[in-house]
């Protein structure tokens, strides 16, 4: 054992000890939380405005800090990004993080000396509690790739800008410098596909022990890795035997990248956002990432059945239930205030509080009244490829509403095959039954003929790359959406089908 893997061993207890501390006292740290961002803020512009300094309970932050989104929030944010201080938070943000929204246009997502590194924090302890539980820490001698977005920023108005990974880039820690790649030079290679190849040739001779990044993007480097050499990323990497994800469910690449490794390696799953890092895998063998309540953000809970209503509750961390769908609202140490985040989520585990990802608020299909959710869609493949030898790549689900001739609508899902199944006819009802099984209003729709039964649409070999590089998403931290409740992916999809 190197001195290097005895010492994280020993900073992994040590991390641990600490998140064991907070995790068993939720409600107190919650609150300890609420306190400290209402007393930090009371003097900004949007404290006097809210009558934070005056607030001396949950309940009435709620009654007086409505929920906004992005566009709710952007008169204080438009204040923020012309350069003028003490707005949202106190003084000037240390960066923003530049994201693309569907219908804002680019956003900027304030970072604060505060936030910023509880960002670089969560990240780092998503790995020490893997080597606490496990008891592995021998790849932290190895090399560790982070494929992410470009470390170059711009400034606006004094303040730098670019992608969070970016911005992350800046904060890798020293020991794990030498470790680090790609490089400076080709992490600022901004042409995706170009970055790639680089980043091919700078790993290929590597001990390569950690790779990380979002599921699709990463399957395009192993793939491009397997054409290189004719060998499984295993065998390229014979100490590789560690994958760190966010972004998207890994579930529906599972198999393909299994085959692709040629064996199986763990894995730790991240939930990360511009906003904010809100929770990480802390057990390989539990359901659910630990929701991080101690790192300056105070969660609010809508359920999102009620969301759309006029003033739906907001339930606090000791109000939630299990199993139930929830849209998460978050206030920060970056100045964002009952922020409607636009992800929803379900608890697995209440002690302590675990979550999983289940899908966006925004992202769904209900074009008839079932309000499928990408969990459910998600979940109906993966029984469905279960069965079979089927591997997937990628895949959307859009609704057809008007179909040819007189038949009935019905859900269109795009697929992009590694492995087609045998039977396509058996494969479609196991995956439509799967899909009944999981959401009881689609079940009653095609039980009483409102809809027939799901259709696939097989898209070619690199077909969504092709349409994410056609709308200026190719790879970094962009991702391709589970559920449209519109046509609009799906009449893009249908073109690029016709022109391959």
């Amino acid at each position: 054992m190197s001195v290097k893997s005895a010492g994280a061993k020993l900073f992994a207890s040590y991390i641990k000890r600490q998140t064991d501390h907070w995790a068993s006292r939720p409600v107190e740290t919650q609150e300890k939380v609420f306190k400290w961002l209402l007393e930090k803020a009371r003097n900004t512009q949007f404290g006097k405005d809210h009558h934070l300094a005056n607030i001396s309970s949950y309940r009435e932050f709620a009654a007086r800090v409505p929920i906004r989104d992005y566009e709710g929030l952007r008169p204080y944010i438009d204040q923020v990004v012309e350069g003028k201080p003490d707005v949202l938070w106190p003084g000037k943000p240390t960066y923003f993080a530049k994201t693309s929204g569907t219908t804002s246009g680019a956003k900027y997502i304030p970072l604060t000396k505060e936030s910023t590194p509880t960002h670089i924090r969560a990240a780092r302890n998503a790995i020490l509690h893997y080597i606490a539980q496990t008891g592995k820490a021998d790849f932290v001698d190895g090399k560790m790739i982070f494929l992410q977005g470009s470390p170059e920023l711009q400034e606006k108005n004094g303040i730098k800008l670019g992608r969070l990974s970016g911005i992350s880039a800046h904060f890798v820690p020293g020991y794990l410098q030498r470790n680090r790649m790609p490089s400076w030079q080709t992490n600022c290679i901004e042409d995706w596909e170009t970055k790639v190849e680089a980043v091919i040739d700078e790993t290929l001779k590597e001990d390569m022990t950690v790779i990380s990044g979002i599921p699709s993007w990463v399957q395009m480097y192993f793939e491009r890795l397997v054409e290189r050499t004719g060998k499984k990323v295993g065998d390229i990497f014979p100490n590789f035997n560690l994958f760190i994800y966010g972004g998207v469910n890994y579930e529906p690449y599972r198999a393909n990248f299994e085959n692709l490794i040629g064996r199986k390696v763990d894995s730790i799953e991240l939930f990360p956002a511009s906003e904010g890092f809100f929770a990480y895998q802390d057990k390989q063998n539990e359901k659910g990432m630990l929701l991080l309540l101690n790192d300056g953000i105070f969660y609010e809970f809508v359920k999102s059945e009620e969301f759309f209503e006029e003033n739906p509750r907001r339930y606090t961390i000791g109000e939630v239930e299990l199993h139930t769908n929830y849209v998460m609202i978050i206030s920060t140490s970056a100045g964002l205030w009952a922020y409607n985040l636009g992800d929803t989520i379900q608890f697995t585990s209440l002690e302590p509080y675990r979550v999983i990802v289940s899908g966006r608020i925004k992202h769904f299909i209900s074009a008839f009244g079932e309000h499928v959710i990408a969990k459910e869609v998600e979940q109906a493949l993966q029984q469905a490829v279960e069965k079979t030898s089927v591997k997937v790549k990628e895949f959307t689900v859009a609704p057809q509403i008007t179909p040819a001739s007189e038949e009935l609508p019905y859900h269109e899902w795009f697929i992009e095959f590694e492995q087609e199944p045998q039977d396509m006819k058996r494969f479609i009802s196991d995956l439509d039954q799967a899909l009944q099984n999981q959401n009881s209003y689609y079940e009653d729709l095609i039980q009483g003929k409102i809809l027939q039964p799901l259709k696939i649409t097989k898209m070619p070999t690199q077909g969504f790359q092709a349409y994410m590089k056609s709308i200026g998403k190719l790879g970094g931290q962009n991702k391709l959406p589970r559920l449209s409740n519109d046509r609009n992916i799906a009449d893009q999809l249908e073109k690029i089908i016709k022109s391959i």
